[in-house]
């Protein structure tokens, strides 16, 4: 739960790229590069370093609702030679207001059960958490 009016560091409002710098990569490696074109239609793309090792995600905005609502298509960069034009994942994230602040919830569609699979054996929601943990941080501080 985000106290009110935090939901200008994770809502549809642009925020600029030292606040995803902080929450992004969590405390799994060091954000590297950001890119944010925060309209319908415009993309972004996130690289990290973790461990010597380049971790690249990449998307398109499709929905934008200003402190409501955002979706937006998210694909992994894999390493050199890998193709990285598949549909990615649909993710649709929701602020729902309450008397006492606001619930975050994030909605991850794969377009298959497979691409579903890879994605919790990969560990990524700890990874996700710790950054969402990050973010409520800074969602608090910029309600401050």
């Amino acid at each position: 739960m985000l106290p009110p009016g935090a939901d200008a560091g994770v809502s549809g409002r642009p925020h600029p790229s030292a606040l995803v710098r902080r929450w992004w990569a969590g405390h799994r490696g060091t954000v590297t590069s950001v890119r944010i074109d925060l309209r319908v239609g415009g993309s972004w793309r996130y690289a990290m370093d973790a461990g010597g090792t380049e971790i690249v995600f990449r998307g398109e905005y499709r929905e934008i609702v200003p402190g409501e609502r955002i979706v937006f298509t998210e694909i992994y960069e894999a390493g050199p030679g890998a193709t990285n034009e598949g549909p990615g994942v649909l993710c649709a994230y929701t602020l729902t207001p309450h008397a006492g602040g606001s619930t975050l919830t994030m909605l991850v569609d794969a377009p298959d059960q497979a691409t579903r699979d890879a994605i919790v054996e990969s560990g990524m929601e700890a990874g996700v958490q710790e950054g969402m943990d990050i973010a409520e941080e800074l969602a608090v501080e910029l309600a401050g």
